[in-house]
């Protein structure tokens, strides 16, 4: 199965590579695993329905973030490896959703993120996961995902 295949098919091109938003590396590769810094909803350079879910921003809304700060993983990776390709699967995402008071689905907005890796790798594109509700996020975004990458 080829990546950039599954991702045309699936009507899905790759961002611009976002820019770094402090001292970090956005890839660290441990072994056989690629550790990807958090990732945030947006797409070449603007946010990706900001402000927070519960408030203002639908749980459609968020999956939809969700599934951008994915493909910024994606983008990350791409220009770490040269090769999509190279990956076997996801490890572990780590979904943080800038949550209003009372609002308690976390799992339903990280959900975008991970059925878009399942679309790609099957199940194999399924991981651990953790989904965390927070008052804040930076810039006011309303999801931020790290992951972690099998190669």
């Amino acid at each position: 199965m080829d990546v950039y295949a599954k991702l045309k098919e699936l009507n899905v091109s790759l961002p611009q590579l976002p820019a770094a938003g402090g001292i970090y590396k956005p890839v660290r590769q441990m072994g056989n695993c690629l550790y990807v810094s958090g990732q945030v909803a947006s797409r070449d350079g603007a946010q990706v329905f900001p402000g927070k879910l519960g408030a203002g921003v639908t749980v459609e809304q968020g999956q939809e973030a969700a599934k951008a700060c994915a493909l910024n993983a994606l983008c990350q990776l791409h220009n770490f490896l040269g090769d999509l390709n190279k990956i076997k699967g996801v490890v572990k995402t780590l979904g943080f959703v800038q949550s209003a008071e009372g609002f308690s689905q976390q799992p339903q907005v990280v959900n975008g993120a991970s059925g878009f890796l399942r679309e790609i790798w099957g199940e194999d594109g399924v991981g651990a996961r953790s989904a965390i509700g927070v008052n804040q996020l930076p810039g006011g975004v309303s999801v931020e995902i790290e992951f972690i990458f099998e190669i």
